[in-house]
């Protein structure tokens, strides 16, 4: 009887081990949620989809976007900062949310360099100034002459109070020395709609984002916010060849809260970069006038460093008022 119960009890060990595989299976062995806090469309949101969609092709698990626009990112980054350190929830990180809504408000749900987990920069873009079909304008030193002679009538839009297009107009009203009506929104989608329809006169946006508005003639581009013309589009003038020095763009990369084990950092950063050299994909991206990386995530991490630093000197050089 006595050897009837042991063996019984030898027999059920492998049973009683099966919680603790469960476990220790590999990661990931659910979906991953991705927050992203922008709305659908805008160039953190496209980009994310693309690159997730690859790296859960790999992976064997769904990414499943889920997006939360609000607060000037904070609404999205605050949820990615309070999230587990599992993997298990990631975020779209952006330069604005990460470099400059740290500078621009005195209360902000989360610390930029210390409560989330950089893992892969996906890439950098640059700023397109673009304006409604009604406006008079028809080059970037007529704006400014006409915001000039109309003192806080032309109207500005931007995705958020002191969030990165509110940034950059205010280095641009700054450098150009003039007044302006600001007309806040939840993110470029909306905001270009208002544009579209004669209701908001003017405003910055991600090249990639204003292109395909710009292109069906919905809107007419001014400029780019960068030191050349781009090769694809060369009828597009600097912003700088009006305003010297004037140069404005973000970045967009996966991150997730601080913590997450080094292992899945690595796993994340290995997929994510590999979905980014994907022919398909960069040669897509870079046509669109984005620049592509596939770094580590310690080299993520000193550029969120870097910026969040450089923006903190713009803001105090052009009088940025923390809200």
């Amino acid at each position: 009887m006595r050897i009837t119960r042991l063996a019984l009890c030898v027999a059920l060990l492998p049973l009683a081990a099966l919680p603790n595989q469960s476990h220790a299976q590999p990661y990931p062995n659910k979906s991953v949620r991705v927050i992203a806090s922008v709305l659908p469309g805008d160039t953190c949101d496209v980009l994310v989809r693309i690159i997730t969609f690859k790296m859960g092709e790999r992976l064997g698990q769904q990414f499943v976007i889920d997006n939360r626009a609000g607060a000037s990112g904070m609404l999205g980054h605050g949820m990615v900062a309070q999230a587990p350190a599992d993997g298990y929830t990631l975020g779209c990180g952006n330069g604005g949310s990460m470099a400059i809504v740290p500078h621009a408000f005195r209360k902000v749900p989360y610390d930029a360099l210390k409560d989330f987990t950089p893992i892969a920069l996906m890439a950098t873009n640059f700023m397109g100034l673009a304006v409604s079909n009604a406006f008079p304008a028809r080059n970037v030193a007529e704006l400014i002459a006409h915001a000039k002679a109309n003192p806080g009538k032309v109207s500005f839009g931007s995705n958020g109070e002191g969030a990165f297009l509110h940034f950059a107009t205010e280095m641009f009203r700054f450098q150009a020395g003039f007044t302006y009506l600001h007309v806040p929104f939840k993110g470029l989608p909306q905001l270009a709609g208002e544009v579209i329809a004669g209701r908001v006169d003017a405003t910055f946006g991600s090249f990639p984002a204003l292109q395909p508005y710009v292109q069906a003639g919905r809107m007419r581009m001014l400029g780019v916010a960068r030191t050349a013309r781009l090769t694809n589009y060369p009828d597009y003038p600097t912003i700088a060849e009006t305003l010297p020095g004037y140069v404005s763009g973000g970045w967009f990369g996966i991150v997730g809260p601080a913590g997450i084990p080094r292992d899945i950092v690595a796993k994340l950063n290995a997929e994510a970069n590999r979905a980014m050299g994907l022919p398909e994909v960069r040669d897509k991206l870079v046509a669109s006038g984005l620049d592509v990386y596939t770094e580590s995530p310690e080299h993520f991490a000193k550029f969120i460093r870097e910026d969040h630093a450089r923006y903190g000197k713009i803001a105090k050089e052009i009088g940025l008022k923390a809200q």
